[in-house]
């Protein structure tokens, strides 16, 4: 029983990857009260003797495989006292990102669903969710995360695709390439892409100059494209 007053800690992973058209975010299906049935963001209770990170990255490796995760950081904390049943529960949230060639193995109660059409999930499973992937939109303006949902070597229409599924909206690929190359994210690794089924010019492949977090410009902004008049 439950001492009266008594608050849990429990860490939970928002692991968001890039599909086609949209971000998909891995979630769980609970076997136990409560909520049982909905769908839950990997994680569970703080262990006594870890930092919220170990105990993130151990919950996590229940899931999906850590080699895959290309970037982990902490998201933010999640202490309303009435996001759940009692005892209350405050969570650390952290983001989790995959890149979009990754395709690792999950257990059965466990699988990708876009973000933008959620299953009925537990707790306040998805506003932590939707606010993963805002910090993730964020960072895309300002930081070299791109690094961190795009595969080793990819043209920069892959790298377009990429971000306009993140942000929500279409993407230039020439400004794209512009801007990350003024900022020097980008290297050229000299081959090309096989040619597509209808031939053309074969795409140039590139590189992320880093494939850790950095600051690239703390004021820039990826602004959607104007619509035409």
């Amino acid at each position: 029983m439950e001492a009266e007053g008594l608050i849990a800690h429990d860490v939970l992973a928002v692991v968001l990857r890039m599909a086609p058209s949209s971000p998909e975010v891995l979630l769980w299906q609970r076997a136990r009260e409560p909520h049982t049935g909905r769908w839950a963001l990997p994680g569970g209770r703080l262990g006594a003797t870890e930092d919220v990170e170990a105990s993130v990255r151990r919950h996590l490796a229940e899931k999906v495989d850590l080699g895959e995760v290309a970037h982990v950081e902490q998201l933010s904390v999640f202490s309303d006292p009435h996001r759940g049943p009692a005892p209350r529960r405050v969570a650390t949230a952290f983001l989790g990102l995959v890149p979009s060639d990754a395709d690792p193995a999950v257990p059965d109660d466990t699988a990708w669903h876009r973000v933008d059409a959620l299953p009925e999930t537990a707790f306040d499973h998805g506003e932590i969710t939707r606010a993963g992937l805002e910090r993730l939109r964020a960072k895309l303006s300002y930081t070299n995360i791109g690094f961190a949902l795009a595969p080793e070597v990819f043209s920069i229409s892959e790298l377009r695709g990429l971000y306009a599924a993140a942000l929500g909206h279409r993407v230039s690929a020439t400004n794209l390439q512009r801007v990350l190359t003024r900022r020097g994210v980008l290297v050229p690794t000299g081959s090309t892409a096989a040619p597509g089924p209808s031939g053309g010019r074969p795409a140039a492949l590139f590189r992320f100059s880093e494939r850790h977090l950095r600051v690239t410009d703390p004021f820039a902004t990826l602004r959607p494209p104007e619509r035409d008049c």
